[in-house]
């Protein structure tokens, strides 16, 4: 059974949100902030976590960061449901390691959807001979079993959303890779991102690896070209 934790400072929102992840069989567990949040994810290690931002002790945003952070969470996908729309606010959410973000409000069937959604395109795949668990570019080795990136010997962890871009972008080394094609294999088709979404995780990927790996191809997309 899946677990999936829900985080929000109204209690008809966690009543609504538990009812549906309950009828379609989920493990459901709840926080009204996100310091209580933090606590309950290291204890129960949820498949998701769905969180609000403007909430009590710490912002959804400061929360999502923390369990980014976490090691044994590596694995966890974790959903902003929110009504804040403005786009300063996604690029937020985004940057500190969401996997969606979703705007109030929004009907149960098509939340419910879009969570399935998710959770199977995180599942980590089984390795085989076209999906190699290990990827050596230039001087980069990208174990995709382990989300870790070596640089040199240097181990570099990156929170799964970068990671997902560097693989690919790795995988496809010497080659353009178009924006559309990026959001699609790296997003999916299921969620909606705006544009610059791509341009702040590759900013981030640069900060961590240096500027010559990555190649923006203007107006087309990027190029993962080593050093």
């Amino acid at each position: 059974m899946l677990k999936v934790l829900i985080v929000d400072d109204e209690e008809d929102i966690l009543d609504l949100l538990a009812y549906n992840f309950e009828k379609e069989g989920y493990e459901v567990h709840r926080a009204s902030n996100g310091a209580d949040a933090i606590g309950i994810a290291q204890k129960i290690i949820p498949d998701l976590v769905m969180l609000d931002i403007m909430m009590p002790h710490k912002d959804g945003v400061e929360t999502c960061r923390l369990l980014r952070a976490m090691p044994q969470l590596k694995d966890t996908s974790i959903v902003f449901l929110t009504a804040r729309t403005e786009e300063y606010s996604e690029l937020a959410g985004f940057e500190v390691g969401a996997d969606d973000y979703i705007t109030k409000p929004i009907k149960p069937r098509i939340l419910m959807s879009r969570i399935k959604a998710i959770l199977r395109r995180n599942t980590p795949e089984i390795p085989s001979t076209d999906n190699p668990n290990t990827l050596v570019v230039s001087d980069i080795e990208i174990k995709k079993d382990e989300y870790l990136v070596c640089r040199a010997g240097e181990k570099m962890h990156f929170p799964r959303k970068e990671f997902e871009l560097l693989y690919y972008l790795a995988s496809k080394a010497g080659k353009i890779c178009r924006r559309e094609d990026v959001l699609s294999h790296v997003w999916g088709n299921d969620v909606y991102v705006v544009d610059r979404t791509v341009d702040v995780h590759i900013r981030k990927i640069r900060e961590k690896l240096g500027d010559e790996y990555i190649q923006t191809v203007k107006g087309v997309g990027y190029k993962f070209v080593g050093r």
